[in-house]
């Protein structure tokens, strides 16, 4: 199977290092993406190209989207409410990271549950980091000793989990009970022998597995249920970091600055509705 490209287009040029964690909102049609080490949560409006950000006071992770408290980031200082009409943030839930750890990426599970990693920051440090899910005020840790926690995505009835720590090249396969919210570690599904590092992931409605793929210069497709590689979307950036679907299925894609650009970007990709070649 191949993904028929319709248009690849750069629609955001930052002078930033490091862009990540894309979410799109369907339904206001608005873009958030963090720039990590420039502690910004931005927002940018499909509609009228307009781009605002919420700036914090230490290092920016993921977003989500929640029912209760609408959208919320977290820094090493907490998870916060964001309020872009008035540019403010809430913390909802205080956290006592260590000062040599940073999050990275996460998920919302379907119960609400709020996964995300840590890693070493500012320099990585090897199985110092973990993935851990925050709930009801309440913490534990669902795989620990990790390095670069990143990519995660859920199978369509919750029972899969897959999930990347970077410096293994791998994608691992953890069964996943979404009444407790514990997982169990089943087995390596994937392994990236080019490169290219697995970074962020998402997951399709036909469970293929999209990864960025930081040095890599591309996106890689795979087929969730046996781990073969199906396609793969070169792009003109070296760091592809993460990437999420719009309401048309369509990716946007962020990067990070590279030894060829000096800036970081954020790519809209167009695929050829129902044209897939076998």
């Amino acid at each position: 199977m191949k993904y028929f490209i319709d248009s690849i287009q750069i629609i955001l040029k930052l002078d930033a290092e490091l862009l990540e964690s894309p979410v799109f909102d369907k339904k206001n049609k608005f873009l958030y993406f963090v720039s990590i080490l420039n502690f910004r949560v931005y927002r940018y409006c499909i509609t009228t190209k307009k781009t605002i950000y919420i700036q914090f006071n230490s290092p920016t992770s993921c977003i989500y989207l929640t029912l209760d408290f609408g959208v919320v980031s977290v820094s090493s200082e907490g998870f916060y409410s964001l309020d872009f009409n008035n540019l403010k943030k809430k913390k909802i839930y205080n956290i006592n990271l260590n000062k040599n750890l940073r999050f990275n990426d996460g998920i919302l599970d379907k119960k609400g549950r709020f996964l995300i990693g840590t890693m070493g920051y500012p320099k990585v440090i090897d199985s110092g980091g973990s993935l851990l899910s925050f709930f009801k005020g309440k913490m534990k840790v669902l795989i620990p000793k990790t390095t670069i926690s990143n990519g995660i995505a859920f199978s369509k009835n919750n029972k899969k989990m897959f999930y990347i720590d970077t410096p293994t090249r791998c994608v691992s396969l953890y069964n996943y009970n979404i009444n407790s919210g514990d997982c169990y570690f089943k087995k390596k599904i994937i392994k990236f022998e080019k490169e290219g590092v697995p970074d962020g992931m998402v997951i399709d409605n036909e469970e293929n597995l999209w990864i960025a793929e930081w040095g890599g210069s591309c996106i890689s497709i795979w087929d969730s249920k046996n781990g073969r590689n199906i396609d793969k979307i070169n792009l003109p950036s070296r760091n592809i970091t993460s990437l999420c679907f719009d309401e048309n299925n369509n990716v946007f894609v962020t990067s990070a600055k590279d030894s060829i650009n000096d800036y970081s970007c954020i790519y809209h990709i167009k695929i050829k509705k129902n044209e897939k070649k076998t």
